[in-house]
């Protein structure tokens, strides 16, 4: 059955297959192309390989059963983040546009699809590039014996140790005080730090450098900055490996639970998660694809791609638990020894009456006979398990566990070196495909004059973004931060990918979807491709979309801060956002989003005009000539 909606003028707005062949070869020295197959790859691979796969994913697998998680995570990859892959990949090459000239062509009502992913590169730009910066502080910070996040520093009078940082941890310090300097709330903005501002400078300066001709600069980048990662990755799995509790790190990540694939917020995040890591509807997976050769097998790409991507998340996930295992074990045996040392000096006892092996049993003996002392020392539990589940994700990750765990190291300011140049090159890599969907779009919408070099263009766009991007080096950066990553790359873009979806089937047409398909690669797609595209895709995100609506709007919204006078310190402290947060809230989530339906109804209310004023305007008289 055939099933799709009007589209006039689409004949006129789209190239023949012969048309397509021939604008191939004329443009052959003007359109920007991939100098070859590999860079290509390499370019696509380092934008949908992001920081999420090494900071979140492991958190995610944790969090819902471990093994388990991958279950749900692999189905909805093959159901949802494959199909859509190879949709982006194969619109982009056949219409040879951006993401805004696509849906333009698609539709002129499907204008506001690429508009929204714009505005969606553009915020997730600001603050990824954030997050770089940061990473940067703390690589120029690491050529230092002992790391500064080792130890706490002395205070002013020199008489003993900073407050702050005696009552929480180095790492917690170095990171909330020393590198965001932080403030206790969201509505306190503390400043600019100026130590951020020169590293967001240059974190700008070298995106603008990479990308300053487009894909004739990027494309030489990736060649470093989507290898280099798997390369550090593997030294730290083998380093790993020979740490004390790696193995039982491993095992706490991969033990599954079963029950947890019966927890519906369980398929909600792996749907999320293979969203996300895939980086679809950002725009910039379809201006990398318009770069190809018509005849491109854009399909094979989607399949190596996503098998990478699955790949390196769970590579990541082994790499990391590896590190929180020997971090767990470290306190673990610090806790014991600590306890032991207590009992020691206590109740005056031989060094060799109380060991790791016997703790247990000596403890409970000690309760039985000497209650009231036991409990007055107040020791504190040591739980191996307890250490390994304090599950941290995203920056606490990156920045406290990981860092702790570094110190503990031998040789520990060269494994920082080594993790802050991965996750360096782990977020350029990813803000190419950023920066690109909001370049080209800006250039197909007229924004700047066609005369301007990309070098102009490029310039004037980074600059104005890292003039915007200081609201997160204040002393409120950090919560400024977490708000937009809550909300600028979440219902805008399962949007987007809906509308993606249902305007190529439905729009655009299946059927001549198929018959470009089968010109480009050579065969008509299986009944994989058409059962998930015109069915199972669309169902999929339209679930994930109600639910994490659903579970969004009914849950309250709150920040996590790290506040000194707060009773509860050193624990993170949950703060109710105030009232005019929800403004921002709307502007991160609604603009992109109602920038879908406004568009349409923007080009409806033009076209009417048009009609209108063609009809009302009187006839031209003609001319005799005589």
């Amino acid at each position: 059955m055939r099933l799709t909606l009007p589209n006039p003028g689409l004949e006129d707005r789209i190239l023949s297959h012969a048309q397509l062949e021939k604008l191939e070869l004329e443009e052959a020295g003007e359109r920007p192309k991939w100098d070859n197959k590999a860079q290509y790859m390499l370019t696509c691979v380092g934008f949908c390989v992001g920081l999420g796969n090494v900071w979140r994913f492991p958190y995610l697998c944790q969090s819902h059963g471990g093994g388990a998680f991958m279950i749900p995570f692999l189905i909805l990859l093959v159901l949802e983040g494959i199909p859509l892959l190879h949709l982006e990949f194969a619109i982009g090459q056949r219409l040879r546009k951006s993401s805004v000239g696509v849906w333009r062509t698609v539709s002129p009502y499907m204008v506001g699809v690429g508009i929204a992913s714009m505005f969606v590169s553009l915020l997730v730009s600001l603050y990824y590039n954030t997050i770089i910066a940061w990473v940067m502080w703390y690589f120029f910070n690491s050529f230092q014996e002992p790391l500064p996040w080792s130890q706490c520093p002395l205070n002013e009078n020199r008489t003993g140790l900073v407050s702050d940082c005696a009552r929480s941890s180095p790492v917690d310090y170095f990171w909330y005080r020393k590198t965001l300097n932080v403030t206790p709330a969201i509505d306190e903005t503390g400043g600019l730090q100026w130590w951020m501002v020169l590293c967001l400078i240059a974190a700008w300066g070298v995106l603008y450098v990479c990308c300053i001709r487009g894909i004739e600069t990027t494309g030489k980048a990736v060649y470093v900055t989507s290898t280099l990662p798997y390369l550090v990755l593997t030294i730290f799995l083998i380093r790993g490996l020979t740490l004390k509790g790696s193995v039982d790190g491993i095992k706490f990540l991969f033990m599954p639970d079963l029950a947890e694939l019966a927890n519906p917020t369980t398929w909600l995040d792996a749907g999320a998660q293979v969203f996300y890591s895939f980086s679809l509807a950002f725009g910039g997976l379809i201006s990398f694809s318009s770069y190809n050769s018509v005849h491109n097998n854009c399909e094979q790409d989607a399949v190596i791609i996503s098998i990478i991507n699955a790949f390196t998340s769970i590579f990541a996930a082994t790499v990391i638990y590896t590190i929180i295992g020997f971090r767990a074990t470290k306190r673990f045996d610090d806790c014991l020894g600590g306890n032991i040392l207590t009992l020691l000096n206590t109740f005056d006892l031989p060094e060799t009456n109380i060991t790791v092996h016997n703790y247990d049993q000596v403890l409970r003996d000690l309760n039985a006979t000497h209650p009231n002392i036991i409990q007055d020392l107040n020791l504190p539990t040591c739980n191996l398990n307890t250490f390994l589940s304090e599950g941290v994700e995203g920056t606490g990750l990156a920045f406290i566990v990981f860092t702790e765990a570094i110190t503990k190291m031998p040789l520990s300011p060269l494994w920082a070196v080594l993790f802050f140049i991965m996750l360096f090159c782990l977020g350029l890599s990813s803000m190419f495909g950023n920066i690109e969907g909001v370049l080209v779009p800006l250039q197909d919408l007229g924004v700047f004059p066609k005369s301007w070099p990309k070098e102009a263009i490029s310039g004037v766009t980074c600059l104005v973004c890292c003039c915007l991007g200081l609201i997160f080096v204040q002393g409120s950066g950090d919560y400024w931060l977490a708000l937009f990553d809550s909300f600028a790359g979440s219902i805008p873009l399962l949007i987007v990918a809906f509308c993606e979806m249902v305007g190529v089937v439905y729009i655009y047409g299946v059927d001549r979807f198929n018959e470009d398909l089968v010109f480009m690669i050579g065969h008509k797609p299986n009944i994989f491709w058409q059962a998930t595209w015109r069915v199972i895709s669309p169902l999929v995100m339209l679930v994930i979309f109600l639910f994490y609506f659903v579970t969004t709007i009914s849950k309250e919204l709150f920040y996590i801060a790290w506040d000194p006078e707060s009773e509860k310190f050193p624990t993170l402290e949950k703060k109710p956002y105030p009232s005019w947060i929800y403004v921002i809230i709307f502007i991160l989530a609604g603009i992109p989003s109602l920038s879908v339906p406004g568009a349409a109804i923007f080009m409806a209310i033009r076209k009417w005009r048009d009609k209108h004023l063609d009809s009302s305007s009187p006839p031209k008289k003609k001319m005799s000539v005589n």
